[in-house]
C-alpha cells in the first residue's frame, strides 16, 4: 500500500478565501485541521484545529486564560471581529504552518513518521509533473491507524 492508496478527498480553502468562512468550515465539518491551498492549487498550509483557535483568540486570552470568565462572552464577538475582512493568507501566515506532504509512492510508515514529527493530524499527498503540482488528497491519522491495526478498517 502507498500514500496514493490511502489518500482521501478533504475539504480545503484557498489563501484568497475569507478567513471567517474558513473558520466556520472547520467548525461545521468538525475537521481536525484546515487545509489551505495557494492560487495554483498547491498546499500552502495545514493548520491543526488547536492552532486555528490560537490564531482566532485574542492574544491576551492566550497569554492569560484566567481572564476568560471575567469577560462573560465579550471575547466570543471579538473572535469574529478579528477574522472579519481578512483572507486566509493574512490570517494564517505560511511561515508558521508549513504544509507536510508526501509523494504518491510514500509508504504508510513514512507518512506516519512525518505526521508524528510535524504534529499534523493530516498529511497532503501530492504528485509533481514537470512544473505542476496536483493534490491527490490527504491521509489522516485515523486512516493510518486503520491501515496499521488489523480489523480496524471494518469499523469505518
Amino acid at each position: 500500500m502507498r500514500a496514493r492508496d490511502l489518500a482521501e478527498p478533504y475539504p480545503f480553502v484557498t489563501t484568497d478565501d475569507d478567513a471567517l468562512t474558513a473558520a466556520r468550515m472547520l467548525a461545521q465539518k468538525s475537521l481536525p485541521a484546515l487545509l489551505v491551498l495557494d492560487a495554483d492549487g498547491q498546499p500552502y498550509a495545514i493548520v491543526p484545529g488547536s492552532q486555528v483557535l490560537r490564531q482566532a483568540l485574542p492574544e491576551y486570552l492566550v497569554d492569560d486564560p484566567l481572564l476568560a470568565p471575567a469577560l462573560r462572552g465579550r471575547a466570543d464577538a471579538e473572535i469574529a471581529e478579528r477574522l472579519e475582512g481578512l483572507t486566509v493568507a493574512e490570517w494564517l501566515p505560511r511561515r508558521l504552518y508549513p504544509p507536510p506532504y508526501v509523494g504518491p509512492d510514500a509508504l504508510p510508515m513514512e507518512v506516519a513518521a512525518l505526521m508524528a514529527r510535524t504534529h499534523s493530524p493530516l498529511i497532503a499527498v501530492i504528485e509533481r509533473e514537470a512544473d505542476k503540482v496536483q493534490l491527490l488528497g490527504t491521509v489522516t491519522a485515523a486512516r493510518l491507524m486503520n491501515c496499521f491495526l488489523p480489523g480496524s478498517a471494518s469499523a469505518t
